[in-house]
């Protein structure tokens, strides 16, 4: 797929990784359809940046978690999907309530799916699309911290991504990523980061640009469906 004049909604794209891929997309020639939540001020100022590649951005906001907030981000057709928006909660099995799980999975898990479908019924007869799910490579060996009800949403998403390429394909392809450490948490202390990269074998912090640019390559690569690129600088090897 050539990205240039194609257009591109990214959730979660005012900061950390969902910027990332926004900027990316913008620098291949993409038109935006950035959404937001909350953060309007930094949404404003990566449509800005984006804005700078000469392409067109549009700032939607909608809460994820909220499933009548889902069909008026695709309200006009796009061309490429990229689910990046994502929530991190702490908790464990033996105490998570029932809202907290209600509230993981619907932006997790079920804003994905329902974005997927929504896109899928609108992209124009006769036109090819691409949807990139943003995972985590922690669901094949999970967390030992509390981070269970966003595991449990995440490996849904990367059986999700198998079902629906197979699904929507031929004219929808869709492919993931599963991020190790390209970033910390929003609330990890200084350090946090680089001691867990010293444990992988490349011994580093990805950061985002190679997120971005796994995106880009599965959006491009007309033969790739139903992948999920791991991003863990070998995490998974020991």
């Amino acid at each position: 797929m050539d990205i240039s004049g194609r257009r591109a909604l990214v959730t979660g794209g005012a900061h950390r990784v969902g910027k990332g891929i926004a900027l990316a997309l913008a620098g291949a020639g993409a038109e935006l359809v950035l959404h937001y939540r909350s953060s309007v001020g930094p949404a404003e100022e990566t449509a800005e940046e984006a804005r700078a590649h000469g392409v067109a951005v549009e700032l939607r906001q909608a809460d994820l978690s909220d499933p009548e907030s889902i069909a008026g981000l695709v309200a006009d057709p796009v061309d490429i999907l990229v689910n990046s928006a994502a929530g991190f909660p702490s908790d464990h099995l033996v105490d998570v309530s029932l809202d907290q799980w209600n509230h993981t999975l619907a932006l997790n898990l079920t804003a994905p799916v329902f974005l997927t479908q929504a896109f899928a019924r609108a992209l124009p007869a006769g036109r090819t699309g691409a949807v990139v799910n943003v995972t985590d490579w922690k669901t094949e060996r999970p967390y030992l911290g509390p981070r269970f009800s966003y595991t449990v949403a995440k490996g849904a998403i990367d059986t999700f991504t198998k079902v629906a390429a197979s699904e929507l394909a031929p004219r929808i392809r869709v492919n993931a990523v599963a991020l190790g450490v390209v970033l910390p948490p929003a609330d990890a202390e200084e350090g946090y980061a680089e001691r867990l990269a010293a444990e992988t074998p490349l011994e580093r912090v990805g950061g985002v640009e190679v997120v971005a640019e796994a995106v880009l390559h599965l959006i491009r690569n007309d033969f790739i469906t139903g992948e999920i690129q791991r991003l863990d600088g070998g995490a998974h090897l020991r």
